[in-house]
């Protein structure tokens, strides 16, 4: 699998606003950005760009987070704490199409 990485954002309003230029075929988001934060940019840059695929890495582990997030627009969400692991599996299982999620969020919350 061959990556390039075609642009980097500070915020989440230049994300959509570079998303909409660029169009690329993946956009990794974080959920806190400023200006707009990364759900409301994934919402934004799935409705201008729909064949991006949107993947959050994040170090918020709060599912209603992101279930929010995949309501939005993206594919995939990984805990930075998994992204040793997970980012690569995630990148490819979202580039095919389908839905990845780090496993800690998978399983049920005990409490």
């Amino acid at each position: 699998m061959g990556l390039q990485v075609v642009g980097e954002i500070s915020d989440g309003l230049e994300a959509v606003q570079k998303a909409e230029e660029l169009r690329p075929d993946l956009v990794l988001l974080d959920i806190g950005l400023p200006t707009i934060n990364g759900i409301e940019a994934a919402s934004r840059i799935h409705q201008s760009v729909p064949g991006a695929r949107i993947l959050f890495l994040t170090q918020n582990d709060d599912p209603d987070v992101m279930r929010a997030a995949l309501l939005n627009g993206a594919c995939g969400y990984i805990i930075k704490a998994d992204a040793k692991s997970e980012l690569l599996p995630a990148i490819e299982t979202v580039i095919r199409g389908d839905k990845f999620v780090s496993r800690r969020l998978e399983r049920p919350n005990p409490n």
